[in-house]
């Protein structure tokens, strides 16, 4: 029996195309309130960012790809970037004239307003962080950041940053998070603070950044259009976001 499931936002719960939750899975998400299941965002974004939900309600949150997770309001799961990491990529944007976006726990900044934060900005419509530089933020922790770098540097970010792992997601951009989180990790939290068996999960996802959860969860559930390593990940591959992918997997598995 599945008592939670759990979504992550851009390109699963939410088009790429639209930056909408599809009609569908509105009606889905009502129909799984209406047989009790408990339901959670599992997102790499924080919650500051999180603003495309649209009336929708969900009983907990898991944000910066599991460094941070609230239930029903109350945060119970922190894990930020060590800071010898934070130093090391500060000299790594120098020597490569590097961009990024950096998360606290309650706010969002970026480096510069340049062409590489303007698409990624565009690509999620995403909020417009104030800037400000890692030297400006002190000592303030961070969960994540977000590299602008292609996948040719993955290996020298990999190791300037001993302590982090890359969760890539686009070809232009990955966000960089502490080497002992991943979404399957906030799930685990929540987990043991609800009393609900990882058997009776379900998860979606579209990315890299998913795969720990689609292999955690009891039934993981890939999106079409998915890459082949997530598909791998995954236990059932679905439709495409914008083709109703929710509803089909939920009438699939007879939760809906």
């Amino acid at each position: 029996m599945i008592r939670a499931i759990f979504f992550d936002i851009d390109g699963t719960l939410v088009s790429l195309s639209t930056h909408r939750i599809p009609e569908s899975a509105k009606q889905a998400l009502n129909a799984l309130r209406g047989r009790g299941i408990r339901l959670f965002i599992c997102s790499g974004r924080p919650l500051c960012a999180i603003d495309n939900l649209e009336e929708q309600t969900f009983d907990g949150f898991i944000t910066v790809n599991g460094g941070i997770c609230t239930y029903n309001g109350e945060v119970i799961h922190r894990n930020p970037i060590v800071r010898p990491d934070i130093e090391s990529w500060k000299s790594y944007t120098r020597q490569h004239n590097g961009e990024g976006f950096y998360i606290t726990e309650d706010r969002v900044f970026m480096s510069s307003r340049c062409e590489a934060t303007s698409q990624f900005i565009d690509l999620l419509n995403f909020i417009t962080p104030e800037i400000r530089t890692l030297d400006e933020l002190g000592e303030e922790p961070i969960f994540q950041m977000v590299g602008l770098f292609g996948q040719d540097e993955d290996g020298m970010v990999t190791e300037a940053l001993p302590h982090c792992r890359l969760t890539r997601w686009h070809p232009t951009f990955s966000d960089i998070i502490p080497d002992n989180s991943n979404k399957s990790i906030g799930i685990k939290a929540l987990l043991a603070h609800t009393g609900i068996r990882r058997e009776e999960c379900m998860a979606f996802g579209d990315g890299s950044n998913d795969m720990e959860m689609l292999r955690f969860v009891g039934t993981g559930i890939a999106m079409g259009g998915s890459g082949s390593n997530v598909i791998e990940a995954a236990d059932y591959v679905t439709t495409p976001t914008d083709e109703d992918g929710i509803w089909n997997a939920l009438r699939h598995f007879s939760v809906i």
